[in-house]
């Protein structure tokens, strides 16, 4: 999706959403001085094209009883599409994953999981990915603490009213 195709109403739209994904389409309306009907169809618009994938909610692990975090850096043999591929679907499906991120570099993947205890870390690394012929290696960094950046639309939209 190319930028010069989100006009600044666009943009503004999407810097409150995604700062404040439960907002009301009245009270999104009014903030940027749009009819309700407008702001609706735009944000509709914005859902249609793809722009806005979908809305989350986070919830915290420890909450739930998952208070450790790690990276799981992991290291291929060799490359090939299909493995790959392969190892990239049963990544994502592990419990306890948050995240798989297939990246260029020294490593091939990281995982971001969220675990009860150092044992079930362990478990992860073990049962679920050196098990795979195409791993040739992990090596794991514990998350200590998690901050959300600035995203991709760090502009504050301008407020109307």
């Amino acid at each position: 999706m190319a930028k010069a195709q989100l006009d600044e109403i666009d943009l503004d739209l999407l810097a409150v959403l995604t700062r404040d994904a439960e907002i009301t389409n009245k009270a999104l309306a009014h903030r940027l001085g749009l009819a309700e009907s407008t702001c609706a169809h735009r944000v509709r618009g914005l859902r249609d094209r793809g722009v806005i994938r979908d809305t989350r909610i986070r919830v915290d692990g420890a909450a739930l009883g998952f208070p450790l975090q790690a990276i799981i850096k992991v290291r291929l043999a060799n490359h090939t599409g299909p493995k790959v591929t392969a190892l990239f679907d049963a990544l994502v499906a592990v419990p306890r994953v948050l995240q798989v991120f297939h990246v260029a570099g020294v490593d091939d993947f990281l995982v971001h999981v969220a675990v009860e205890d150092a044992t079930a870390l362990r478990d992860i690394v073990l049962e679920h990915i050196t098990v795979h012929p195409v791993v040739r290696g992990t090596e794991t960094q514990l998350v200590f603490e998690l901050r959300d950046g600035t995203g991709l639309l760090p502009r504050q939209p301008v407020s109307v009213g």
